[in-house]
Parts: structure tokens; C-alpha cells; sequence
């Protein structure tokens, strides 16, 4: 498959992730709860993996494609188109997101669905979120992300069955936002962080300033993962 092909199978999947978890967040948030927050999220991953997988792999996440690099899956040039293909998709989501919210008449975005810690996030989110520092909130995501390219990794072993991967791999992701919603919003995914970040109102919170921990937290769990699935899992000479 040429390499454009799994940019735009990479780019429209992760815009239909950030527009059906994040969206759900948004416009449904205050029905479903946290509870159908991570059921959203995890539902457009297994869409996404039956849907485009065939195609790239649905990584819809520059975490698990740097996950897969250092587990040697893939060049680090295709993991440059695939970051580039994941943040693109992600800010146009981001972009009708906004679209609608302000054609609802929503007014400010506020925390939009955006990523944070401490005080000043928990005080903008809401009663439901908890105060968690910078140092807790970096441990949060970088073992979630760990966890959660564990189980892609395992799941999309050629050695594994590899056709019940969409599904591990979306309830997957559906336990980790249940666990770490209230903590710092659930990032795992440096995308979905930046999509919603840079459409936050920042005159109540800065969530572009606290933006570089679900950059690096999820890419450290993520590259930690890499190295430890193949002593985990060691390939047969």
C-alpha cells in the first residue's frame, strides 16, 4: 500500500476518532457521563481498525505509530507521514467541533475537551474531575499508554488472531478513559490533545500550556512498550 494511501486512511480516522469521542464529550457529555465518554472512544477505534485497518493499521495516534517504530514495525520516515496525517486529521475534527458549538450557540468553549491537571484544570472542568499535579497526571498517561500499546502490539502479533484486534484494542481504550477521565481528561493520544487544546478558551485555563505533557507522556509510555513487548514476546530465530 503506497504511503499517501495510509495518510488519508490515517488522517480521516483519526478525525472521525476526535469527532465521535471528543464530540460525545461536548454535546452529550452532561447525558452519557464519563461512562459513555469511554464508550464513545472506544467504539470509533474498532470502527476505525475494521474500517481502515486493512489499509494502515488504524494507529489514529502518534503515540501507538512511535509505539510501533521502536518496536521495529515501521521506518521512521513512515512514522513522520503518520504523525503529520494524524495531527491534521485531529485539527480539522477540532475545527467542525467548533463549527458546531458555536452554530449551538454554546458561546465560550471553556476547557473545550481539552487535556489538563491541577487547580486551575479541575476548577475549569468541573466537580467531577480531580486535582491531580504535573508529576501524577505525566504518570497517568505514560502507563496508560504503556498498557495500551502492550495490548496493541500483542493484539496485531501476526502470531496472535489478529481478527478480534479491533475489538481488544477499543475496549482497550475504553477502560483507560473510565480510569483516568476524572484525572486529566484521558489523552493517550498527542493529536487529540493538540486538536482540542488549541480550541480551548485560555483566558480561564491554559491548556496549550500544559499541552507538552500529553505530548511527551504518551510517547515515553509508548516507546517504553516498544522495547519491553519484545522481551515480553521475542521473535523466533
Amino acid at each position: 500500500m503506497k504511503i499517501m494511501n495510509k495518510m488519508l486512511a490515517e488522517c480521516f480516522g483519526t478525525f472521525v476518532l476526535v469527532l465521535g469521542g471528543c464530540g460525545t464529550a461536548l454535546f452529550a457529555g452532561s447525558t452519557v457521563g464519563f461512562l459513555g465518554v469511554a464508550i464513545a472512544f472506544g467504539l470509533t477505534v474498532i470502527a476505525m481498525a475494521y474500517g481502515i485497518g486493512h489499509v494502515s493499521g488504524a494507529h489514529l495516534n502518534p503515540a501507538v505509530s512511535f509505539g510501533v517504530f521502536v518496536n521495529g514495525r515501521m521506518s521512521f520516515k513512515d512514522m513522520l507521514c503518520y504523525w503529520a496525517a494524524q495531527v491534521v486529521g485531529a485539527i480539522v475534527a477540532g475545527a467542525v467541533l467548533l463549527a458546531i458549538w458555536k452554530s449551538a450557540g454554546l458561546g465560550e468553549t471553556g476547557v473545550f475537551a481539552a487535556n489538563g491537571y491541577g487547580t486551575e484544570f479541575q476548577a475549569a472542568a468541573g466537580a467531577n474531575y480531580l486535582n491531580v499535579g504535573c508529576v501524577g497526571a505525566f504518570i497517568v498517561e505514560a502507563v496508560l499508554t504503556f498498557v495500551f500499546l502492550m495490548v496493541i502490539l500483542g493484539a496485531t502479533d501476526e502470531r496472535s488472531n489478529t481478527k478480534a484486534a479491533g475489538l481488544a484494542i477499543g475496549l482497550t481504550l475504553t477502560l483507560i478513559h473510565l480510569v483516568s477521565i476524572p484525572l486529566t481528561n484521558t489523552s493517550v493520544n498527542p493529536a487529540r490533545s493538540i486538536s482540542q487544546a488549541i480550541f480551548s478558551d485560555c483566558s480561564t485555563w491554559s491548556a496549550c500550556g500544559q499541552l507538552w505533557l500529553f505530548i511527551v507522556a504518551p510517547l515515553v509510555g509508548a516507546a517504553i512498550a516498544g522495547v519491553f513487548y519484545k522481551c515480553v514476546a521475542p521473535k523466533e530465530n
